[in-house]
């Protein structure tokens, strides 16, 4: 089993989704993110108070950015030619076998990763032999 070159500790500044303004106020409102574009707009002009608007303090550091809490960054496998472009990165990144795939190429995908040391995240999926009743 692939290990992660290096393990970083993963902060992430904000765990809650930054809410539209006056979406708790009103059922019309939906609660996805809008920026705020009144002239007048408290939220706009970042009144003390007022819901936070998404900047780019929040980002994430760029060394942990994109990476799953494996250690791993995923990329997505469509074929068993796909792993062959982890062989060199099998350090940095995972597979994840797309779910789209058929158990047969699935099967193929998870033996060909295994000798390659490429760490799947759903590398169990759908590889279960169901008994006929």
């Amino acid at each position: 089993m692939a290990v992660p070159l290096i393990k970083h500790v993963i902060v992430k500044k904000k765990k809650n989704k930054f809410l539209r303004n006056q979406s708790d106020r009103k059922v019309s409102v939906p609660t996805s993110w809008r920026r705020p574009k009144g002239i007048d707009s408290r939220c706009r002009r970042k009144f003390k108070g007022t819901t936070p608007m998404p900047n780019i303090g929040y980002g994430s550091n760029k060394k942990t950015k994109h990476m799953l809490p494996n250690g791993f960054k995923k990329f997505l496998v469509h074929n068993v030619a796909d792993l062959n472009m982890l062989m060199m990165h099998n350090r940095t990144f995972c597979g994840e076998v797309a779910h789209n795939i058929s158990s047969l190429k699935r099967k193929a995908i998870v033996e060909r990763a295994a000798q390659l040391n490429i760490a799947l995240t759903n590398g169990a999926a759908r590889l279960r032999s169901q008994e006929d009743e």
